[in-house]
């Protein structure tokens, strides 16, 4: 009977060390676990705030889960280092090729305006004309590259902040109403009764945007002209750019918007066909959109929506 009771006790000791056994290899494999998923959310953090830096990884300390996630933002960082030196090195070649053309395609524009001033045959001075021509679309193609590579690489930073849209307006009559004018178009801004209406953009881009939507207006009107209006919705305001002019073929209205298309129609004016491209660009990266409605012979309607604050 003793001897039972003996056998009794061990095995209830027994069966006590082994609880209390499980129980603390359950605290420390908690606190193992815990201790690892607050190392994975250290390096998940300092990937994001860019302070990620590879260490020396003991397999007895850390997990194979974690190693894996190491391994992983340390090949993120080496990508993200790799993009940012790319972006350098573009960075600077645009910037050689826009200095480099620069000074030899200003300095045939000097040299055709000497030429100009010279008694020449009628056959030199319209060659010499020609080359004007010439060398000053050299100098815009040159131009308009070099800022849409800008763009495109994200050198170029838009920094919309909520402003006045009649700002926006005059200006940019102020630069095309002479153009318009030249060319025996009237340009009208409908600017009245504007002082309230605010939209969220880059002044800068924007003009540049609206611009170029303008000068497209300008150059394939023939006769009549080009009226800009503003149409405040709940989210958006919409800046028209109504035109008296060619129009644009149903199944050419979404190509436009591509880079470097130029319909057949228009071929013979002067242009690259990036101007459209660029201004939808520039409004996609602000948060807002640009449509058109055309009808060949009756003129087209371009739309530039622009992002409203919330009330």
């Amino acid at each position: 009977m003793e001897g039972i009771n003996t056998v009794s006790i061990i095995l209830f000791t027994a069966g006590l060390l082994s609880l209390f056994g499980a129980i603390v290899l359950a605290i420390v494999t908690h606190y193992r676990k815990r201790a690892a998923i607050l190392r994975m959310r250290q390096m998940l953090d300092a990937a994001i705030d860019g302070t990620f830096i590879e260490n020396v990884y003991d397999e007895s300390l850390y997990s194979a889960v974690e190693n894996k996630l190491s391994e992983y933002l340390n090949a993120s960082e080496i990508s993200a280092r790799k993009t940012a030196q790319e972006k350098d090195q573009i960075k600077a070649l645009i910037a050689d090729i826009s200095h480099q053309t620069k000074t030899p395609i200003s300095n045939i524009l000097i040299y055709t305006e000497l030429l100009k001033e010279q008694n020449l045959p009628d056959e030199a001075a319209h060659s010499v004309e020609l080359m004007e021509i010439q060398a000053r679309k050299l100098s815009f193609l040159i131009a308009s590259l070099v800022k849409l590579s800008r763009l495109e690489t994200g050198i170029i930073a838009m920094h919309p902040g909520e402003d006045s849209v009649t700002g926006l307006l005059e200006e940019t009559y102020r630069q095309y109403c002479q153009k318009a004018q030249d060319k025996g178009l009237y340009l009208q801004v409908e600017t009245s009764s504007l002082q309230e209406i605010r939209a969220v953009f880059d002044l800068k881009w924007t003009g540049e945007a609206l611009g170029n939507v303008i000068d497209n207006a300008i150059k394939y009107t023939k006769t009549g002209g080009i009226m800009v209006t503003v149409k405040p919705y709940e989210m958006f305001v919409g800046i028209e750019v109504a035109d008296t002019g060619i129009g644009i073929p149903e199944e050419e209205q979404a190509r436009i918007f591509g880079r470097f298309y130029r319909s057949v129609a228009v071929s013979g004016e002067e242009g690259v066909g990036i101007g459209l491209y660029l201004a939808r660009q520039i409004l996609e990266m602000e948060g807002g959109y640009m449509k058109v409605v055309s009808e060949v012979g009756k003129g087209s309607k371009f739309t530039l929506y622009l992002q409203r604050l919330g009330e």
